[in-house]
């Protein structure tokens, strides 16, 4: 006997479980500034970072970890949600997000001539009511492998996502291009728990109802202007911390009290905002007038995966390798000097090309090597886990391999790791 007298408590949640009255004080509290010296400001509860700003000042590894502090603090236990400001600057992405504009557009415009446009929708739009692009992500390095490669190396991504999810994380993404007249979507938490129905939610146990939102980073970047009348994401600081949050969002007096209590802020071209994603939020109505010069909002949807979650997205890495390696090869040897500082963990001693270049090849490529087939990928005689991806992808930028000795080193991986 081990002293107790009680009956195991249950591993699930119940009907009782849920209470509007303790997420109505959750979400009544106030972001203290103190807690965020570097960001530059707060605006309804969320915490502005002003990128140039933090370029100029993130020079040590220090300054750069107490950022990412910041940030995982605010995703954690503070409001959930933080915007950074010209995170794809125009003054130096300018024809980068020019070009990847196009790109979608063209993907948009070759997909709505497909005969399966009409049914393709999204989670809360029915088809050809918005312009959405899946897989935006591969569909990008094939449509334009240039654009692809400037995009997706920029180190403040990198930056954020290792804040929250560790080294390994994987990249997915989704376009969003919503017209005016578009409305509003409900309010919801995100994958991985927000995505089953309710019957099949409540089945998981409490400690994984708590895990899923330590799995997957949410992020946005505008693609366009988002004034508030156009529909920028609507958020309820601080709901991440409410514990049966998965079971709670679909009932409707928590989506009453979002609709009376949520925020939403006026991003620029280029802004970045990240959320955790168990906070509740929902696009918001474009109510534009087209007449007086309304406009379609646009943003690239970043959803983010821990290494050992499971991404929303399949990423094929072979086409996109064979799409990005010369530029990739390029960008190593002239920008990053050859040196990506393998080896050394704190992206914050390295150079800014090294930091972009690495930061491209960690949203490409997979960089956790599980799962596995452990009788053909045997653990490296000097650790516990064999090469991944992205060991080969940098083995291959530091020997100089050609495109076709990649392209035969990743596809052997791939082949040795099947069961």
């Amino acid at each position: 006997m081990n002293g107790h007298t009680s009956p195991a408590p249950s591993r699930l949640y119940n009907a009782s479980s849920v209470n509007l009255e303790e997420f109505k004080h959750l979400c009544s509290r106030t972001t203290d500034p103190t807690t965020y010296p570097l960001c530059d400001s707060i605006s309804h509860n969320v915490p502005i970072y002003d990128i140039p700003t933090l370029e100029q000042s993130q020079t040590s590894s220090n300054n750069l970890s107490s950022l990412q502090d910041e940030w995982h603090h605010i995703l954690h236990s503070g409001p959930g949600v933080f915007v950074l400001r010209k995170m794809y600057n125009p003054a130096k992405y300018s024809a980068v997000l020019s070009a990847t504009n196009t790109a979608y557009d063209s993907i948009i415009a070759t997909e709505q001539s497909s005969s399966a446009f009409s049914s393709k929708g999204d989670h809360f739009a029915s088809g050809g009511t918005n312009d959405r692009i899946w897989s935006a992500f591969s569909k990008h390095a094939l449509a334009d492998p240039e654009s692809f490669v400037s995009y997706y190396s920029n180190p403040w991504l990198a930056a954020v996502s290792t804040a929250w999810l560790g080294p390994g994380y994987k990249v997915t993404a989704q376009v969003n291009a919503v017209h005016p007249g578009g409305e509003a979507q409900a309010p919801h938490r995100d994958y991985h728990l927000g995505f089953p129905d309710e019957e099949r939610c409540r089945h998981y146990p409490i400690p994984l109802q708590l895990a899923s939102q330590f799995l997957t980073l949410q992020g946005a970047v505008a693609h366009s202007d988002m004034p508030l009348e156009s529909g920028p994401t609507r958020y309820l600081p601080f709901s991440q911390c409410y514990a049966p949050g998965y079971l709670a969002w679909r009932r409707d007096e928590f989506k009453s009290f979002f609709e009376a209590n949520y925020i939403s802020l006026p991003l620029s071209l280029g802004d970045g905002v990240f959320f955790n994603p168990a906070l509740f939020h929902a696009a918001g109505a474009n109510v534009m007038d087209p007449a007086n010069g309304g406009f379609r909002r646009v943003a690239n949807l970043l959803q983010i995966s821990a290494a050992m979650g499971k991404t929303m997205e399949s990423v094929e890495t072979l086409p996109l390798i064979q799409s990005v390696w010369d530029l990739l090869v390029s960008k190593y040897k002239g920008e990053a000097g050859g040196v990506i500082a393998d080896s050394d963990m704190d992206p914050a001693r390295w150079s800014l090309p090294a930091r972009e270049v690495r930061a491209f090849v960690q949203a490409v490529v997979e960089a956790y090597p599980f799962p596995t087939n452990l009788d053909k990928r045997p653990p490296a005689p000097s650790g516990m886990a064999p090469e991944s991806e992205l060991d080969v992808v940098v083995r291959g930028l530091e020997e100089g391999w050609g495109r076709e000795k990649i392209m035969l080193e990743i596809e052997q991986l791939q082949r040795d790791s099947r069961a």
